[in-house]
């Protein structure tokens, strides 16, 4: 009796008991080889799947894709290690600047104060006020027109 010729179906793997892919196995490996083509391979009687023939670079490319996904882990936690670095430091830095910049307005408003009596210029009040609402975190008041 002649064994019923394989249909092409690339877009499903085929599933043959394991039975007649002993007959067959020199033609569904030349197939994977030429047209991608998987074989899910079941025991005898039971459809469960438990093994399958597969186009060499797909069983590589899955191999590798377990390795790449490790060292994609390493690398992404050596980045994000070093971005915490980074943004600490320039957090760090950011207060360093942000300190001396305040302690300069403060030298800057004790000079004026010194210069300029305050209340007597309205401008400079404003600004004043400015300063003091940046200080409590409340941003610049708007002035009035």
């Amino acid at each position: 009796m002649a064994a019923p010729a394989l249909t092409d179906h690339r877009d499903q793997p085929r599933t043959l008991p394991m039975r007649e892919v002993r007959t067959r196995l020199t033609q569904l490996l030349a197939m994977a080889e030429l047209t991608d083509t998987v074989t899910v391979v079941t025991r005898d009687g039971d459809p469960r799947p438990v093994a399958a023939i597969v186009p060499a670079p797909a069983a590589r490319t899955m191999a590798q894709t377990r390795a790449d996904a490790e060292r994609l882990r390493a690398v992404s936690a050596g980045w994000a290690r070093r971005l915490d670095e980074l943004h600490q430091r320039s957090a760090r830095r950011h207060a360093a600047e942000l300190r001396a910049a305040t302690d300069a307005l403060a030298e800057v408003w004790a000079e004026l104060d010194r210069r300029i009596p305050p209340g007597s210029d309205p401008a400079l009040a404003r600004l004043r006020a400015a300063h003091t609402d940046l200080l409590r975190g409340n941003g610049p008041s708007t002035p009035d027109h």
